[in-house]
């Protein structure tokens, strides 16, 4: 491969990063409009590749009135997942010549293939589906999978571009692996309290609607073998089960954010990774205040969307500061060192 060729796929991939962020971005906007079934049909939006006039509407789903507005930021999201489609098999054809070369992170490209085909699946059944909740959630998950993919190949691709395809990484460690484990877990109960419509269920900070303990239903919050409904469109859920939803999101986000400041502290003497470090601190400190915000607040539309950037950044954040860890000078001295067993390969 030439090095137009793999500069090429270098900048495609950090592109299509950045570009995944928009697209999920997109995602959060048209729920935050209530306009995830502005088109009840999937893949075109009432039978058309483009937003039908109210009279054909009519004629295809009499059930489902048209609102223009709605249906247009579904159908933007939808050609926004599109391209980024598109970019996935660019980058395919652009790295097929390559493929079996040692180090090239071809099967990296192709997780990432898949994965944006099962996230396409997850966006048809989100409408087909009516917006059930568990469906919701796994396509902001897939969303956020799709980007740190896309990141990880970047960063892979830097390294072959280097020359340093086939150095040694070292294993994350226990803390980072549940610190993972805590950010997979805040982000699946982010979407839950998202597409539960439990934004607001808690009133008050840090008390939960003037309680310390307040009425839950465990049960019934965190029922994920519920039947399909007809809609979900505003939630389904009475007020203490959206309650407990929302509660069990702020234990998530005070676990996260204590694992996260055990990770900078822990990793604060290895001085190559401190930016990194800071940019995580940063984007948690940010998170946090934006949650207590959106609460005080009563989730205004402008930091509802903020926090999912938010989410965003920080998922982009904590993925730099893995890489780091992985991939430092400090890892590649110990492979100098290590005489059997146990690193890691990219």
């Amino acid at each position: 491969m030439n090095d137009r060729r793999l500069t090429t796929l270098r900048l495609l991939s950090l592109v299509g990063a950045l570009f995944t962020a928009l697209v999920i971005m997109a995602g959060a906007f048209t729920r935050l409009l209530d306009a995830g079934l502005g088109c009840p049909d999937w893949p075109g939006c009432y039978g058309a590749l483009v937003v039908p006039d109210a009279s054909s509407a009519l004629l295809h789903s009499p059930d489902a009135p048209l609102e223009a507005s709605k249906a247009w930021m579904e159908m933007i999201h939808r050609y926004l997942a599109g391209c980024l489609g598109v970019m996935v098999m660019a980058l395919l054809v652009l790295a097929w010549p390559r493929r079996r070369k040692p180090g090239f992170p071809w099967r990296l490209m192709l997780m990432l293939f898949a994965a944006l085909m099962v996230q396409g699946a997850f966006g048809a059944y989100t409408v087909t589906l009516k917006l059930w909740p568990q469906v919701v959630t796994l396509h902001l998950l897939g969303g956020l999978t799709v980007m740190t993919l896309f990141i990880w190949l970047h960063l892979r691709l830097r390294r072959v571009a280097k020359g340093e395809a086939e150095l040694a990484v070292r294993p994350l460690g226990a803390l980072m692996g549940v610190a993972t484990m805590l950010l997979v877990l805040q982000l699946a109960l982010g979407g839950w309290t998202s597409s539960n419509y439990a934004g607001i269920a808690c009133q008050g900070f840090p008390t939960c609607n003037s309680q310390w303990v307040p009425d839950t239903d465990w049960g019934e919050g965190f029922h994920l073998t519920q039947t399909v409904g007809p809609n979900y469109l505003h939630g389904a859920l009475h007020a203490e089960a959206r309650t407990t939803i929302h509660l069990a999101h702020r234990l998530g986000a005070l676990a996260l954010t204590l694992a996260l400041a055990l990770v900078v502290i822990r990793r604060w003497h290895r001085r190559e990774m401190r930016p990194w470090l800071l940019t995580l601190a940063g984007a948690t400190a940010l998170q946090v205040a934006l949650g207590i915000a959106n609460v005080l607040l009563w989730l205004p539309l402008g930091l509802a969307l903020l926090h999912t950037a938010g989410a965003v950044l920080l998922v982009f954040s904590f993925t730099l500061v893995a890489w780091k860890q992985r991939h430092s000078r400090q890892a590649v001295k110990g492979r100098q060192r290590q005489t059997r067993g146990g690193w890691l390969h990219a």
